[in-house]
């Protein structure tokens, strides 16, 4: 890349982890950007993924207070982000680029639909959390972790929407449910780092300067996320992700 391109995708990366931080969905920022900078798209997607893995730290950090008395939780159902991940990525990279590209445009569709859909998801689950200690793990929970993260290896676009309503009624706790998410995320995009690292073909260059726009970014989002209507803002990231999504199927 031409070093136009990396300061324009450091600009996105700067956005993305803004938007991150106001309303979730930047990675339909980032990704569509790597691939109309030349990128192929896997190439884009694991270095998306790859850039995009700080911003997660930042997430858990602010979480603290939540993971209390939360050990045993976490380590069962990291686990299960552990091997979800991996199996996710492992999929990515064992699978024909082609088929990539034909699944994208409907992965891209979907991570739009689910971040349009949020606002309600989250409506539902407060009205069914309860205020005490959260329930057992239904066995169900961890069968749908794995599909969850195994997702989340594979693409990732709007994971913590997903991770939100599986852990929210599983739970009955939304705030539990959030914190978990922060936690599972960040697990699996540390699971996809170290495997793109070593087998993908990540572009060291971009991530060089997208990493730390988008903890920038996202750090700068989380200060300003009361000032600005997250509503407008995620309706303008759904039009862009259905946008992006018919593109990148009139591509195939």
């Amino acid at each position: 890349m031409s070093a136009a391109d990396l300061l324009v995708a450091a600009a996105v990366a700067f956005l993305a982890g803004g938007v991150n931080s106001i309303a979730g969905g930047g990675s339909l920022i980032l990704f569509p950007t790597l691939v109309a900078l030349g990128l192929g798209t896997v190439e884009a997607n694991v270095t998306n993924s790859v850039a995009q893995w700080p911003g997660y730290l930042g997430g858990v950090a602010g979480f603290r207070a939540e993971y209390a008395g939360q050990r045993s939780r976490l380590l069962r159902l990291g686990t299960v982000a552990v091997l979800g991940g991996t199996a996710g990525s492992v999929l990515l990279l064992t699978t024909p680029s082609e088929a990539f590209d034909v699944v994208v445009p409907v992965l891209v569709l979907l991570a739009s639909s689910l971040l349009a859909f949020q606002p309600l998801v989250t409506r539902r689950l407060k009205r069914t959390q309860s205020d005490g200690v959260a329930p057992r793990d239904p066995r169900w929970l961890y069968a749908a972790l794995f599909l969850a993260t195994t997702y989340g290896g594979y693409f990732g676009g709007a994971l913590g929407v997903i991770l939100v309503g599986v852990l929210g009624l599983a739970l009955s706790r939304l705030a539990l449910a959030n914190a978990l998410k922060s936690a599972l995320s960040a697990v699996t995009a540390t699971v996809s780092l170290l495997i793109f690292g070593v087998f993908g073909d990540v572009h060291w260059g971009v991530v060089a300067v997208a990493a730390p726009a988008s903890l920038l970014g996202g750090f700068l989002g989380a200060r300003i996320a009361t000032r600005i209507p997250a509503t407008a803002l995620r309706v303008l990231i759904v039009g862009f992700g259905v946008a992006v999504s018919v593109y990148l199927f009139l591509r195939i």
